[in-house]
């Protein structure tokens, strides 16, 4: 009976000595290497730091830390770059399900998978406008469509539908978001052009780990694509899924790849992945919360600028976890009644839980990141509008809210 328990103890001391090594680490990196730089006429907005110094080691060595206090150098890291007491509240809408030509073996969407996911045609403009009039009288603010394509193509008369409610929904004054698969530069232009905010495209995991995920599009073609929507003056959302089968060192290598691009992702999404049934990944087991608040807080302290947004998966945890990856600066969720394929907590459920923390949704464009975005097309919602208060940063460092050079109009 003595040796059972000396025998558990052996095998956890080398992993936990092995993160105890690299608690000094983060001390030697200032945050005064996060920065805000000019925005336009003589504001400003936060952008990410071009902050091309951090290794991987580097960032490892920040993963590996003991738990409790990576969230606290997180934590910290948070409050300097935002305000913790605000959470934005996203909704995402299936806009194409099914019949995908790509083999992301955790996908239900593929075609290459008998799921309970079928081919579907592209929803009508009418259709989405109900939904996201929904979304925002729900509290969302950021509203986000995917189609299952692998690229937009020669689907003239598809993207032009989807132009055309990137349009709408951005004149309800709400930020919007798109997922279309690879994009070549012109139809990232002609996104920009309708007004979109955002445009997500995952990089899902390290480099080393893409291949056993996906083999119908390489890595290299994701970052073409994500540098054709930054290049188009879109907002980039990119992030990853937990629970692939990776370890801990994929999990490091795609936030350091995200401190890699020339800038930063304006949102970086956290999934955890839903094991489907008929998917190539269908036995996969849950990845466990503790690793999940690991990546979280360790994006944090290397993307500082960015939001984080737990997405698929969240219905896996309970609310004192969720509430532990707010602490650790996550600051977004998806909210309403799905994501694409998969659950997740509904706009009540999700207000009720805030409340019950102290935290806020956020308006819209309330992200400095998005500021230079919010000016150059003016809503067509009067009730819209964004928040102009003053920075308000004491001497510790605390968070800076948007500062009054945001009202000035943007020409670009």
């Amino acid at each position: 009976m003595v040796m059972a328990p000396t025998r558990q103890v052996s095998l956890v001391i080398p992993r936990v000595f092995s993160r105890a090594r690299s608690t000094a680490v983060f001390r030697a990196v200032p945050s005064s290497r996060y920065t805000e730089s000019e925005g336009p006429e003589g504001g400003s907005w936060t952008v990410p730091a071009r902050r091309r110094e951090w290794k991987r080691e580097e960032v490892q060595a920040l993963f590996d830390q003991p738990l409790l206090e990576l969230v606290f150098q997180a934590a910290t890291v948070h409050r300097q770059h935002n305000d913790p007491s605000r959470i934005q509240l996203c909704t995402l809408m299936n806009i194409k399900e099914g019949g995908c030509s790509e083999d992301c073996a955790y996908c239900s969407q593929s075609s290459r998978y008998s799921t309970h996911s079928k081919a579907s045609p592209l929803e009508q403009v009418e259709t989405v406008m109900a939904e996201a009039r929904r979304a925002k009288e729900n509290g969302s603010t950021r509203f986000c469509m995917g189609a299952a394509w692998r690229e937009i193509g020669g689907r003239k008369r598809g993207f032009n539908r989807i132009l055309e409610m990137v349009k709408e929904i951005r004149g309800m004054g709400m930020e919007v978001c798109t997922t279309l698969g690879m994009l070549s530069p012109e139809q990232a232009k002609q996104l920009k052009d309708a007004g979109l905010s955002a445009y997500n495209h995952n990089l899902d995991t390290s480099r080393e780990y893409y291949s056993k995920v996906i083999t119908s599009r390489t890595y290299d073609d994701r970052l073409e694509t994500i540098n054709n929507v930054r290049t188009a003056g879109i907002s980039v959302c990119s992030g990853g899924i937990l629970g692939l089968g990776e370890d801990e060192s994929d999990r490091v290598g795609l936030i350091w790849e995200m401190s890699r691009l020339p800038e930063h992702p304006e949102s970086f999404p956290v999934n955890a992945l839903v094991a489907i049934k008929g998917t190539p990944m269908e036995g996969q087991e849950p990845v466990n919360f503790q690793e999940l608040l690991r990546t979280i807080a360790t994006a944090r302290i290397v993307l500082p600028t960015s939001i984080v947004r737990i997405a698929a998966g969240r219905h896996m945890f309970s609310e004192s976890e969720q509430a532990m990856a707010f602490l650790a600066g996550a600051n977004a969720i998806f909210t309403g009644h799905r994501m694409l394929t998969t659950p997740t907590s509904s706009w009540d459920e999700d207000k009720a839980m805030l409340s019950r923390w102290g935290l806020t949704g956020m308006k819209s464009f309330e992200s400095k990141r998005l500021a230079p975005l919010a000016y150059d097309m003016p809503p067509n919602d009067p009730t819209f509008h964004v928040d102009t208060e003053p920075s308000s940063r004491d001497e510790r460092g605390s968070y800076a809210m948007r500062d009054s050079a945001a009202s000035q109009t943007s020409s670009s």
